[in-house]
This record gives C-alpha cells, sequence and structure tokens, in this order.
C-alpha cells in the first residue's frame, strides 16, 4: 500500500507535465488491474478539490470536478477513511456552485451521524 498526495491526482487530472502525467496514469491503471493499492486522507481529497476549482490554475466546475474524482475514489484499490462520507460530500459538492467542498464534508458528517441517532 502506498500512500499518495495531491500531486498524484492533480497530475492524473490535468497535462501540465507530461511524464508526470504518464506515471500518474500507469499507477491508476494498475489501481484499476488490482496490482496496486492506494491511501489517501481527507485533506488530499479537499485540496485536489481546491486546486481543481483555483480560478488562478484550473477553475473546473464542481460538476467537471466530481466528474473526474468520482470514478477514481470509487476504485476498490483506495483507501480512505469516511470513504462513504467523501463520495457524499462530493455529491453534495456538485449539487451547490455556492458550497465549499469543506463544507459539504461537514454536511455529509452531520448526516451520518444524525442517521445513527
Amino acid at each position: 500500500m502506498k500512500w499518495v498526495d495531491t500531486n498524484i491526482f492533480i497530475h492524473y487530472f490535468t497535462d501540465g507535465d507530461p511524464l508526470k502525467t504518464a506515471a500518474s496514469l500507469a499507477l491508476f491503471q494498475r489501481v484499476r488491474d488490482r496490482l496496486e493499492v492506494l491511501m489517501l486522507s481527507e485533506a488530499v481529497v479537499a485540496e485536489i478539490v481546491y486546486v481543481l476549482s483555483s480560478r488562478g490554475h484550473y477553475n473546473l466546475s464542481h460538476a467537471d470536478i466530481v466528474a473526474r474524482l468520482n470514478p477514481v475514489l470509487r476504485l476498490p484499490g483506495i483507501k480512505l477513511p469516511h470513504k462513504r462520507i467523501c463520495l457524499r460530500a462530493l455529491d453534495i459538492y456538485a449539487s451547490s456552485a455556492r458550497l465549499d467542498f469543506e463544507d459539504a464534508l461537514g454536511l455529509a458528517h452531520m448526516e451520518r451521524v444524525r442517521s445513527r441517532l
């Protein structure tokens, strides 16, 4: 199992550096083929969303970010504590152009707690 950070995802989702993009693509293909397991945290997911939405960098819409990130996070070889909550947060984030991902993540955690009461 390898711990990964934001840059691996950013290189995978964008074409900034061809060598790093190719290496990231190969890594995620190994994950898809169940040859590799990657671990990340909620903070990494939040930073990915922040960078992809940043006006100074990529300026992607909420829907575009979720369309890119959701299928990758759903891979069985992607390990993330509270994975279901992060996926729910992405759904919430996609539904509102004004909501920050961190707020969507907070809402998803509140929903989870409320469902257990």
